[in-house]
């Protein structure tokens, strides 16, 4: 029962849509976790296609069971709007109107599929209502909250999420814009707020530990490791074998088990700060 928001003020790609895809699939095939994943992008699929094959992310229709019959859906967060708009709603209408990564593991509420900003927009506004119904079927929301969302909206889901994890390209430019973020906004403050560094390299000087020296603050900042065979299997609609074939391999050298071992860390740290954070209720 925990909203998990990756989320980005940078210009630059940061990875977080990617790195979003790397932690859900893992948490999904690691723990026994029904997790939800909520693409919020407009205009693009690149955490869709973490998943599926380009031409297939639209083209299946969900599927729903009412009595002993099933009944095609529209796909997505539009056909779930028509039916909340209609009031009738359960803690499952979100799972209804989701696509099935692996079945009571992992769901993908597709990004909306309107071309027209101003419809992107509408349909933004009902994201929070959407994540609190959400939140009573799931045990893990993870959001890629997108930069083209309208920053009322924006606000209103990092209100609402138990962690945010701030997504930040890897230098120090980055790094102390996110310092001047916090002492600009109290909300970056707070202790559910982590960074995470995607498109990673170990051998850069700004790695994870001068990273949080330089912070001062420990179990804040995790990495999403650059992956070749990972970045190619996000383009081609296999992330989860891919996550399937490394996360046995044992040799420390290997560039995929550096890979494995970074996500799991901040799959750690997340479960760690969920923990923590519960204490504090």
């Amino acid at each position: 029962m925990a909203i998990i928001t990756f989320y980005s003020k940078e210009t630059k790609e940061t990875g977080q849509s990617l790195s979003t895809a790397a932690l859900a699939s893992y948490m999904a095939i690691e723990h026994n976790y029904k997790i939800l994943v909520v693409s919020t992008s407009f205009n693009e699929l690149t955490l869709e296609n973490c998943f599926w094959e380009y031409n297939k992310i639209r083209s299946t229709g969900i599927i729903s069971q009412e009595g002993n019959r099933s009944v095609g859906l529209e796909s997505g967060v539009e056909g779930l709007i028509k039916v909340l708009n209609s009031n009738r709603t359960s803690n499952e209408i979100v799972k209804n109107y989701s696509r099935i990564v692996l079945r009571d593991r992992l769901d993908i509420l597709l990004a909306p599929a309107t071309k027209n900003y101003q419809e992107y927009c509408n349909i933004a506004t009902y994201y929070n209502n959407i994540l609190q119904i959400a939140n009573r079927y799931y045990d893990m929301i993870f959001i890629d909250l997108s930069k083209k969302m309208p920053l009322k909206q924006v606000a209103e889901i990092l209100q609402l999420s138990d962690i945010v994890v701030m997504n930040l390209t890897q230098g120090l430019k980055a790094v102390n814009e996110f310092i001047s973020l916090k002492e600009k906004n109290e909300f970056f403050q707070k202790s559910n707020v982590m960074l995470a560094i995607g498109r990673y390299d170990k051998f850069s000087k700004y790695n994870i530990k001068n990273i949080t020296r330089y912070l001062r603050e420990k179990k804040l900042v995790s990495a999403v490791p650059y992956n070749t065979l990972f970045f190619e299997a996000s383009t081609e609609g296999t992330v989860i074998d891919f996550m399937l074939k490394v996360k046995n391999i044992t040799d420390e050298t290997d560039r995929n088990h550096i890979f494995i071992k970074e996500v799991k860390e901040l799959s750690s740290n997340i479960i760690f700060k969920l923990q923590e954070l519960q204490m504090k209720i």
